[in-house]
């Protein structure tokens, strides 16, 4: 496996040159990486050049890359002084209606948003992850690679709805898995856990309402403050042996 995937990776850079921003092998999986711009060049390459075959797309999934590389939980091993992964927030989204004094700003990364391709080669049977960067956090765009592989249609859909990612030439892009009003992107970084409103049955205007969640926020783990005390000052006053 992984002599089949050193020879992928070197293949990939000789034919892609500088349209590959990087390659990477790890675990025996080769991972490249393009610009937008360079997507369906490349994508439609894989696809029909015999020398690479992924005719096949497995799953495509977008990420939100805010706060990544950085941990909540800082502590390598527990201890007495509690936990500070209740009291310091550490990455985007968390505990930001707690309180103003618990959230700590971090900056985004420089490319937040980013679309991930599995392909499969059938009849070379080895894989690929392709993976493209969209251009901005305000307004995450990349091509659809619909042209290419066209199972990619709700793929897309999927990761439009979840993270706001949207796909240009997509040819009925809207959302998949929420309700048409939902409000926000669930699976950023930064969508409220408890989520912006909640569906009640209003039994004076007798149908089913949208109003703000009433879920009162709260810290999802432990917060316990624990006194560091000598072993002397846990004794027994009586220097009574414990059974």
């Amino acid at each position: 496996m992984t002599d089949s995937s050193s020879r992928l990776a070197e293949q990939l850079s000789k034919h892609f040159g500088d349209s590959l921003q990087n390659v990477t092998l790890a675990v025996g999986e080769v991972t490249v990486q393009v610009a937008p711009e360079e997507l369906l060049a490349v994508a439609t390459a894989l696809r029909d050049d015999e020398a690479f075959a992924f005719e096949m797309l497995i799953d495509l999934c977008g990420v939100d890359y805010a706060g990544y590389g950085k941990d909540e939980w800082t502590t390598e091993a527990s201890s007495g002084t509690g936990f500070s992964r209740g009291v310091e927030a550490e990455t985007e989204g968390r505990l930001k209606a707690v309180t103003e004094d618990l959230v700590v700003e971090k900056p985004l990364a420089a490319q937040r948003f980013a679309v991930v391709y599995h392909l499969l080669s059938l009849s070379k049977n080895r894989r690929l992850r392709l993976r493209v960067y969209a251009a901005g956090d305000a307004l995450p765009m990349v091509p659809s690679v619909i042209t290419v592989w066209n199972n990619a249609d709700w793929y897309e859909r999927e990761a439009f709805d979840l993270f706001g990612i949207l796909f240009d030439g997509h040819p009925d892009l809207r959302r998949l898995l929420t309700d048409y009003g939902f409000i926000g992107h669930p699976f950023r970084k930064d969508f409220p856990l408890s989520g912006n409103v909640e569906v009640i049955y209003d039994a004076e205007k007798k149908r089913v309402v949208y109003q703000p969640v009433s879920i009162e926020p709260r810290v999802l783990v432990p917060k316990v403050i624990r006194a560091a005390k000598p072993a002397a000052e846990e004794a027994p006053a009586t220097g009574e042996a414990v059974e």
